[in-house]
């Protein structure tokens, strides 16, 4: 199914982000046909890393946390990156972003450090979750079921661990808005 019609939030923190979990599902998304919008902190550029030491590459912002809302989007994701990730869930408007999400009923997508931001937005209690397996203290203590599985999906949240589980964290993303097409 065509993703066309669907706009997309990704989160790029000003420095940080994992390259590969930022890109990878933006492109699968934009093969979908997806519209999909680069959302930062700030205006300007985000950059990427890999393995949160090697920077990548930077990308621009397409809107800021201020220009946009939860209701322009149909699902949000956000990339991990230890750096990113601690940048996203130490940011007001970065957690009132996401809440609105859970808020609206939309699917959240987390990948890695990313659940991180899903304890301050206060999605993570009571729900099943993954993630890069040194966060699993941090969610366990926040309410949330972890589990080691390369997607868990709960409630309308997208969880995976790292970047070798990008294939199948795409899929999930990208069966999530095919559903909220078809319902």
């Amino acid at each position: 199914m065509s993703l066309n019609g669907k706009t997309v939030a990704i989160l790029l923190a000003p420095r940080g982000s994992e390259h590969a979990e930022f890109t990878k599902p933006k492109a699968a998304l934009e093969a979908a046909g997806a519209k999909v919008v680069v959302v930062g902190m700030e205006a300007g550029e985000g950059e990427t890393f890999a393995n949160d030491l090697d920077p990548v590459a930077k990308y621009p912002i397409d809107a800021t946390l201020d220009d946009v809302s939860a209701e322009d989007f149909d699902l949000l994701v956000v990339p991990g990156g230890t750096v990113g990730a601690d940048k996203f869930r130490l940011d007001s408007k970065t957690i009132a972003f996401t809440n609105a999400f859970g808020d609206l009923g939309k699917p959240v997508a987390a990948i890695c450090h990313a659940p991180w931001l899903l304890i301050e937005a206060g999605l993570a209690k009571g729900r099943r979750l993954t993630s890069y397996k040194s966060l699993r203290t941090d969610l366990e203590n926040a309410g949330a079921i972890w589990v080691d599985v390369e997607v868990a999906e709960d409630n309308g949240v997208i969880t995976s661990r790292d970047p070798d589980d990008l294939p199948a964290f795409n899929k999930a993303i990208i069966a999530a808005l095919s559903e909220r097409m078809a319902a």
